[in-house]
């Protein structure tokens, strides 16, 4: 066989190590991604969605477009706001991003 094999190739690495070990940078990498990134992202995705199920007439709201307006009508996809005196928009329920606090839109 020493001739098809060099007797220095033929004779394997004893000491591998743990396999653990080499997948222990990939392991520490996901966890730092979990808990730097995923996890608070799908923290803010429940909150949210908390937030659009929640929302009812009378409610003040930011819309992502930057619309600030009262909510006068809810259906189940959309939601109407008047943005103004007589001016009525009708925007997606998912569209909100913010719920304000009472008073922020003042009465004219």
């Amino acid at each position: 066989m020493s001739f098809f094999i060099s007797d220095a190739m033929a004779a394997a690495p004893q000491g591998q190590g743990d396999p653990l070990m080499s997948f222990l940078p990939l392991i520490l990498i996901f966890v730092v991604f979990y808990f730097l990134l995923i996890r608070p992202q799908t923290k803010r995705a429940k909150e949210h969605k908390k937030m659009v199920e929640g929302l009812a007439k009378g409610d003040e709201v930011v819309t992502n477009g930057g619309l600030l307006g009262r909510i006068t009508k809810v259906g189940d996809n959309f939601v109407e706001l008047q943005v103004a005196d007589g001016v009525t928009v009708k925007v997606q329920r998912q569209a909100i991003a913010t719920l304000m606090p009472k008073g922020t839109l003042k009465e004219s």
